[in-house]
């Protein structure tokens, strides 16, 4: 493995660029640590002229968000015959868009909370139907989100009424399409798994912000988070939310790595949100502080990574 030629791709042009150089930068830096042959390469620059010139042989991908998560660049990477990390096409386009992929959890008995979709075209001039509709179909307080979009961006947690179309216009500056779906009221837990055919679920983290919600500023802020690993769960609820993140990344057909967050609520019931192909690798990121806990530190799980990309797909 180290005489194959590793291209970090990291940064991009999603709204989540400065979260992907740092995790790209992790990840360079625990492989140049390892002894491989490394490049860095932007895909807001020339993309196919440095995949061209730099003739590496493995892509190590870094990115977040569109153009990097959504199955784009695992497109490309399949055309040019360069073997990545993560997930392929298909489970990358499924897993960004959170439509698509609650539509499946439904289809195969994946507990998640109810929803509704809103199109921007859809939208204009009937702002007091939609308000009426969602809050009788889904009760208050609700979550409104981008459809495609990550980290929390554009999120927002609807506590009463006058709050909701405020909450709309914002999530449009990032998506055309939103997800609006029930707020379950309780823990906010994350499941890191790892491997292909038969991953390995990490032990499960609780979330606990300190400002109340789990947003893009907590996520990467130092010290707005605790984060308690292994979650304080009953034995019997550890175990059905460790069943239903395994059965949500095996759903979306997910490889290499992968985190899906979930939520607890009052009855002790698990639901899943969503499902991140490629989860953070900074200093404040979840996966790698559940690998750790069972003894696989951040260079090790890098190489682990690495090594997934080239097991056989099929």
């Amino acid at each position: 493995m180290k005489d194959k030629k590793i291209g970090v791709i990291r940064g991009g042009k999603s709204a989540e660029r400065e979260i992907s150089l740092k995790t790209g930068k992790a990840i360079l830096d625990a492989l140049n640590r390892q002894g491989y042959t490394t490049v860095d390469i932007d895909p807001a620059n020339d993309l196919h002229k440095s995949l061209y010139q730099e003739d590496i042989d493995i892509a190590f991908i870094a990115l977040h968000g569109r153009f990097g998560e959504d199955g784009t660049i695992q497109g490309l990477l399949e055309l040019e015959g360069i073997p990545y990390t993560g997930s392929g096409v298909l489970s990358s386009a499924l897993a960004m868009d959170k439509v698509m992929s609650k539509r499946i959890f439904n289809n195969l008995n994946i507990d998640t909370p109810k929803f509704a979709v809103l199109k921007a075209d859809k939208i204009e001039g009937k702002f007091e139907e939609i308000e009426k509709n969602l809050i009788d179909n889904l009760g208050l307080p609700i979550v409104v989100k981008p459809a495609l979009e990550g980290s929390s961006l554009g999120l927002s947690i609807v506590k009463n009424k006058d709050e909701l179309i405020g909450a709309i216009k914002e999530a449009l500056k990032y998506d055309q399409e939103l997800l609006v779906e029930e707020f379950i009221p309780g823990k906010e837990i994350t499941i890191g798994l790892l491997g292909n055919k038969s991953p390995q679920v990490l032990p499960i983290i609780e979330i606990r912000p300190k400002e109340g919600v789990y947003d893009f500023k907590s996520k990467y802020t130092k010290g707005m988070t605790d984060f308690i690993i292994p979650a304080e769960l009953p034995d019997e609820v550890y175990k059905k939310a460790e069943s239903l993140a395994l059965k949500a990344y095996q759903a979306l057909k997910c490889r290499g790595m992968g985190r899906v967050d979930l939520r607890i609520n009052s009855a002790e019931e698990a639901y899943v949100l969503e499902v991140n192909t490629i989860p953070g690798m900074t200093e404040t990121s979840l996966l790698p502080q559940a690998a750790e806990v069972v003894g696989i530190d951040f260079d090790q799980l890098v190489v682990k990574i690495l090594e997934y990309s080239l097991e056989n797909k099929n």
